[in-house]
């Protein structure tokens, strides 16, 4: 009986995706070169002077499945989704844990902060006055807009 060949990655998909295109021609021994892990998309914003981060969480009780906390300038979201049928089927579905972590332009106080679950949806909402950078910011002189502001050394017009 002949072999057949192995199918190759077309020229256009290995220029583009090389490290894939290696892996999949590749024994599959290995973990794949890019990120596998799950994840939710995440959207940052600014809206009615508040700081809104909105995440997409479909199909979770907001009580139950959805956890979100506050530590200094990191705001984390936790997820999990179960399994509740446990059976001979197909299914598409992602379960288990997600978590993702956004810094916060500045500290805020947990009080100031709200969350509100709609349609699948996770919006968090902060106050942009209490979101105020950190640190003191320090004016700088522009030495070329000073007439003959030059430092003087004491030892300076001394004849010797």
């Amino acid at each position: 009986m002949a072999k057949l060949p192995r199918p190759q990655a077309p020229a256009r998909f290995r220029t583009m995706f090389p490290d894939l295109a290696d892996w999949l021609d590749a024994p599959w021994t290995g973990r794949p070169p890019f990120p596998t892990g799950q994840v939710f998309r995440v959207e940052e914003t600014t809206r009615d002077e508040c700081f809104v981060i909105r995440a997409e969480l479909p199909g979770l009780d907001p009580e139950n499945d959805i956890e979100v906390t506050l530590d200094g300038r990191i705001l984390t979201i936790r997820a999990e989704r179960r399994q509740e049928d446990s059976g001979p089927y197909r299914s598409e579905f992602r379960y288990g844990s997600l978590t993702r972590a956004v810094r916060l332009p500045a500290r805020v106080d947990a009080a100031d902060v709200t969350a509100r679950y709609d349609k699948g949806v996770l919006e968090i909402s902060i106050p942009v006055d209490a979101v105020k950078p950190e640190g003191t910011r320090i004016p700088i002189a522009n030495a070329d807009a000073m007439p003959d502001s030059r430092p003087t050394r004491p030892d300076e017009g001394l004849a010797g």
